[in-house]
């Protein structure tokens, strides 16, 4: 069977209780893994910068399973989802095109590390990073916050996506 991947939505700053929950609760037949994707950020404090992680999808977690109709049946049982399962469109299918652009972006780790790069005659370039070679993605730079914001694929569920991007140099 075919792995498909789901967006939960969830109260935010409980998404790890959340995913640990249904890691511990879920059958092996239900959900295959349950994950949430983070990004580095650089954050200026104490007259330095540092590299924080952050939740690239804040009030989300992404669940995967081969079998949809076990996952529907074990997650509205599962307990502590009741509060928030209420909500519409608690559950959202992710495209197979959003999750490939998702799965090579962060690879396996889940995890979008910081990229360089430079501006020349208004021209982004990505040095190094996980960003190299996406730079038709950027649709904005903020470059006193170090960050990106891509543009995902088209139909896409989860919006825009941010990433730690610091621009070196800018001729």
């Amino acid at each position: 069977m075919i792995d498909i991947w789901y967006l939960l939505y969830c109260p935010r700053q409980n998404e790890r209780k959340i995913l640990n929950s249904f890691k511990r609760n879920m059958s092996k037949a239900a959900l295959k893994d349950a994950f949430i994707f983070t990004y580095d950020r650089m954050r200026k404090f104490q007259g330095k910068w540092h590299v924080e992680k952050q939740l690239m999808f804040p009030g989300y977690v992404f669940l995967e399973s081969d079998n949809e109709k076990a996952l529907a049946e074990e997650w509205q049982q599962h307990k502590g989802v009741e509060n928030f399962l209420q909500e519409k469109k608690a559950i959202l299918h992710v495209q197979k095109k959003e999750e490939l652009f998702l799965t090579s972006l962060c690879k396996e780790a889940r995890h979008l590390g910081m990229s360089k790069g430079v501006i020349r005659d208004g021209v982004t370039l990505i040095t190094e990073g996980p960003l190299q070679g996406m730079e038709e993605r950027i649709c904005r730079i903020d470059r006193h916050k170090r960050l990106a914001r891509l543009k995902p694929p088209e139909g896409s569920v989860s919006g825009s996506i941010l990433a730690g991007l610091e621009i070196v140099e800018k001729n």
